[in-house]
């Protein structure tokens, strides 16, 4: 199983995933790759999880992180990013500020003072709610998409519909890893994704 965003304080930076043993795919040279720390039997027997903080706590590796995601935005001709929360800011703001781009938030519900839009996506039990301001995207504006991993794809998906009924488009997706045992990519067919890392 994977603990999924409506358990977001086992998730504040790390990601849960269920197999004993899994090693990065992607880019060999990764700095981030090995950085990647699995703690057993975390938060119940039978879970490996995937810690990312060391990544944050590397100073270099996590430079290229940003570098490379930020050099896909440009690629796809990004014209604002958008960062899911909450990791998803701590990926997407240095991304935007290295390409000179407006940040704009996809935030869970009650989150955002001003007008908004929201967008239900699943849950393992249940849904949840992302929100954004109507104002965070300029009709046909060009967003790339951010957050540190991809799992089911539901919340990138709901994130995506948030932009499009702004009357944005969608020009990408870019995280750290992907968890590819979950299928994500069937939720978000027709998008270009980029992923540094696959479990």
């Amino acid at each position: 199983m994977i603990w999924n965003r409506g358990h977001s304080h086992h998730r504040i930076t790390s990601i849960i995933t269920q197999r004993l043993v899994s090693f990065p795919l992607g880019m060999p040279d990764l700095l981030a790759a090995p950085l990647i720390r699995d703690v057993p039997d975390f938060p119940k027997p039978g879970i490996l999880f995937k810690d990312i903080t060391p990544v944050l706590e590397d100073p270099v590796a996590f430079k290229e992180v940003v570098d490379l995601l930020a050099e896909d935005a440009r690629k796809v001709g990004a014209e604002t990013i958008v960062g899911i929360e909450s990791r998803g800011f701590i990926f997407g703001v240095p991304v935007a500020m290295k390409l000179g781009l407006p940040f704009a938030m996809a935030r869970k519900l009650g989150k955002l003072p001003f007008d908004k839009i929201s967008e239900e996506y699943a849950l393992e039990y249940g849904t949840n709610v992302v929100e954004m301001h109507t104002d965070a995207i300029k009709p046909g504006q060009k967003a790339y998409i951010v957050d540190d991993l991809l799992a089911t794809g539901g919340t990138a998906a709901a994130a995506a519909r948030l932009v499009e009924r702004l009357e944005g488009e969608v020009c990408g997706f870019g995280c750290m890893i992907e968890l590819s045992f979950l299928n994500g990519r069937e939720n978000l067919l027709g998008y270009h994704i980029h992923a540094l890392m696959e479990f």
